[in-house]
């Protein structure tokens, strides 16, 4: 067994009968564990844990599920999804077009002026049945009065006649630069916003809308770490965001942390958002805070994703690569001189080797200067980075966090740069054969879905959202190694590795029980999984089914008529008594009124778990 001496603690809570991964070089399982002070204190039989259990000891029984170390995405915008997640419909995982129209219908009755509906990310066309996106006259015609924005990767957004009206684009407004704002045959906005070449005309439009009061941030973010830990996940690195600003849009989770109530752990990373004053940023948060500042809970991680405006390479693949600016070297070099004088580690989305390969002619010079002796550094994304540079971050001590934006995207990379490009598009096999440190992520809320069990099923299989195949065996990782790049492999990034991401003694004890066996399951059936039970730090922070009332119950959805108390988040296919669903059942009538039926409803907050499919205009 792995204990810790027979002088420790009784444990505050043991899991039993269960198939406990232990995360090493191949799967191994054990039984049981114990958990005291938030750690784990055995890992072993039913026999030996049960020497740690006292008349206080919580004991719970898995029943034989498959039980993993909690799940920890490396580049999430927790912070800013948790701020707007009560505001948003959310579209990941909805089979047809037709049902998340209806779903867009209904939300659009249900909310209020001068509220919008919002539906920001985490779908692609390619999800639906219908293989496409919606039209705006659809758009309008299910939600003819309510606000509505929808925006569909990094690359467009679908404003109703009602947005525009709220917002104020008329044919006398100007094209912002870098966006396109469509227009009809007599020059008026037509509802249709193209990012060329980045969004900040999406992100702008966006930020125009109306935003939740304190406490309604409060109970949104509380409700988006409830629906993250749903899906397993305990931890996370928060990359920023635009429109995230320090220290301002951090008064909230600033305010769960001092009351013990966060329940996903999070280390946060510091955004610039002023082009051309990115250093003075920087020089001013150095002289604020200090990196690992916090607690294993929430602490800081450093400077980025954003270190510097001229050093951003969109990533939207309709578009052609941007070709950076020849100010990128010397505004990139005196931001980075300042992180590496300072030790703050700092990480720097990049997308295309291009970039890379001017990235770290920078990071090179300074080392040379300002040697980085180990300060920990790392590129988010780095789809297309070649073997070369590759070498070039390992030699320098860096990193790359890889999200699954090509499973929501790949078929517009194959469609510019040839399935050849793509079948090594991140290049992750590469990563790890040269032994460079990889974590998994998602880049959740605006492109990808929050959804892990989306991003592994793409690591696994290779194949995107949409089916189609990306990798061949030599770019897919087995299961284990996969979900190791989603524990361990992703503590490295905040300098956690000692502390988390493997159900070994004397490691946090964060963990999650499956609603179906991961090791074994068919690959499609990988994205369907969930938790039944989380554990943060030995307690309890979600539960379904029959651990439903383990968890400690959350305060009502706010506000009222928030799309979370209808349909909570990511799409689910719900059914009474099914595993890993949810206790309870009621139905409400079709909101269709061709339609003579009623929609199961499910959940703690009222889930909407199978929709009408055959909505018809």
């Amino acid at each position: 067994m792995n204990a810790l001496s027979s002088s420790s603690p009784a444990a505050e809570m043991i899991i039993f009968n269960g198939r406990i991964a232990a995360m090493e070089i191949e799967p191994s399982f054990v039984p049981a564990v114990a958990i005291a002070g938030g750690r784990f204190i055995a890992v072993g039989s039913e026999a030996e844990v049960m020497e740690y259990k006292d008349d206080k000891t919580q004991v719970i029984n898995v029943n034989g599920r498959t039980v993993i170390p909690g799940l920890n995405d490396s580049h999430i915008h927790v912070i800013r999804g948790g701020l707007n997640f009560n505001m948003e419909l959310r579209w990941d995982g909805v089979p047809s077009l037709a049902l998340a129209l209806e779903m867009l219908r209904e939300q659009a009755r249900r909310t209020p002026p001068p509220q919008w509906v919002r539906v920001i990310g985490g779908w692609t066309e390619f999800q639906f049945a219908e293989r496409r996106m919606p039209t705006l006259e659809e758009i309008n015609a299910v939600a003819p009065d309510t606000p509505v924005f929808v925006m569909h990767l990094y690359d467009r957004a679908f404003l109703n006649r009602a947005a525009l009206h709220s917002i104020g684009y008329t044919k006398d407004t100007p094209d912002p630069p870098g966006g396109e704002i469509q227009r009809d045959k007599a020059g008026n906005p037509n509802g249709l916003l193209i990012a060329k070449p980045n969004a900040l005309i999406l992100y702008a439009s966006l930020a125009m809308g109306p935003k939740l009061g304190f406490d309604d941030q409060i109970n949104s973010t509380r409700y988006f770490m409830r629906e993250l830990n749903r899906l397993g996940i305990t931890s996370c690195i928060d990359a920023g965001g635009g429109f995230q600003n320090y220290p301002d849009d951090y008064r909230v989770v600033e305010q769960l942390a001092a009351k013990d109530e966060l329940t996903v752990r999070i280390a946060y990373n510091l955004f610039t958002q002023r082009p051309k004053q990115e250093y003075d940023d920087f020089a001013g948060w150095a002289n604020m805070a200090s990196p690992g500042s916090g607690s294993d809970t929430y602490k800081l991680n450093g400077a980025g994703e954003m270190l510097v405006f001229s050093a951003a390479d969109f990533e939207d693949f309709l578009e052609p690569r941007p070709e950076l600016q020849p100010v990128l070297e010397a505004e990139l070099k005196k931001v980075v001189e300042l992180l590496v004088e300072k030790r703050w580690p700092f990480r720097l989305h990049a997308t295309y080797d291009e970039s890379i390969s001017r990235f770290m002619d920078v990071f090179e010079g300074i080392n040379r200067e300002i040697p980085f002796n180990g300060l920990r550094w790392f590129f988010d994304h780095a789809e297309t980075i070649s073997e070369k540079n590759l070498e070039r971050v390992r030699q320098l001590g860096g990193g790359i966090a890889v999200q699954d934006r090509m499973a929501f995207q790949g078929e517009y990379f194959v469609e510019r740069y040839g399935r050849e490009a793509a079948r090594s598009s991140p290049p992750i096999s590469k990563m790890l054969r040269m032994g460079v440190p990889v974590g998994a992520g998602t880049d959740a809320t605006r492109v990808s879905s929050y959804n892990p069990w989306v991003s592994l099923y793409w690591l696994v299989s290779g194949r995107t959202v949409g089916g189609l195949s990306l990798y061949d065996a030599s770019n897919r990782l087995d299961r284990i190694t996969a979900l190791r790049l989603y524990s361990e492999g992703s503590s490295w990034f905040s300098g956690d590795e000692d502390k988390k991401g493997r159900i070994a003694v004397g490691q946090l004890a964060d963990l999650a029980v499956l609603s179906a066996d991961y090791f074994t399951v068919p690959e499609e059936e990988i994205k369907s999984i969930e938790a039944v039970l989380t554990v943060m730090g030995g307690r309890v922070v979600y539960g379904a089914g029959e651990f439903g009332a383990l968890a400690p119950p959350l305060p009502p959805v706010s506000p009222d008529w928030s799309p979370t108390g209808i349909y909570g988040g990511a799409f689910r296919k719900a059914s009474a008594g099914r595993v890993g669903g949810v206790s309870s059942a009621t139905s409400r009538s079709c909101s269709n009124p061709l339609h003579q039926h009623t929609h199961p409803v499910f959940g703690e907050s009222g889930q909407w778990g199978i929709g009408c499919t055959c909505f018809a205009f």
